[in-house]
């Protein structure tokens, strides 16, 4: 008997605080898939100052977006270098422009959809607070310091960066909604969407185990 060796693609999705970080990062090590994050790759790219770097440097210096097609060459050259690995993709596409790019490329075998309820992520990332210095982050809900508003090792203060400020992330949540909700939209049309909810990372992560399990069972054949 053979196994055959299963080639599988993903896309994650969810808004900011959503718990895709944690998620993918289950994904990865539970089923072996390679974690790819575009934001990595556009970090990456721009501190090489390669030549998209450099252009999407600029479009991010001068406040616009990046065009579509930059942000699709650069992520399809990262995955064409992949080859035949299983991956997972964090942050991309984020348009039906990007997602028609991608497959034109590559066959999605599921888009995974975390869908939290947008109070609920109000309420975890307003919670957060930060020590700038070190980037040790604090929750007070879960995860408070032992002094409220002090680090733990320095005791120095706490700041809540503008990003988690309720106001900011409002607008955020308000626009990856508008964003977003096309390419949700594009993916269910092709009966590739899964959408998981839920309140907590760790009720949801059984669910998205389970799921992943079921398409990832090895195809068994009969081997001469």
């Amino acid at each position: 008997m053979v196994l055959q060796r299963i080639v599988f693609r993903a896309v994650i999705m969810g808004p900011p605080g959503s718990g895709k970080g944690t998620v993918s990062a289950r994904i990865a090590k539970t089923f072996g898939l390679k974690h790819i994050s575009s934001g990595d790759i556009l970090r990456a790219n721009i501190k090489a100052q390669t030549e998209l770097g450099l252009l999407m440097k600029s479009c991010i210096d001068q406040g616009q977006l990046v065009p579509d097609d930059v942000m699709s060459r650069l992520i399809l050259s990262d995955l064409r270098a992949m080859d035949q690995s299983s991956w997972l993709i964090d942050g991309f596409p984020r348009t039906v422009s990007q997602s028609e790019a991608l497959d034109d490329a590559y066959s999605v075998d599921t888009v995974i959809n975390l869908n939290v309820p947008f109070q609920t992520i109000k309420r975890r990332l307003s919670s957060r607070w930060t020590h700038l210095v070190s980037g040790r982050v604090y929750n007070v809900d879960f995860n408070p310091p032992k002094v409220p508003g002090f680090d733990d090792v320095t005791g120095e203060p706490l700041v809540q960066r503008d990003d988690d400020t309720p106001e900011t992330v409002t607008r955020r949540l308000k626009a990856y909604q508008t964003q977003t909700e096309p390419v949700l939209e594009y993916y269910r049309s092709k009966g590739v969407l899964e959408i998981f909810s839920g309140t907590e990372t760790n009720k949801i992560w059984p669910h998205v185990e389970a799921f992943l399990h079921r398409k990832l069972s090895p195809v068994k054949q009969n081997g001469a």
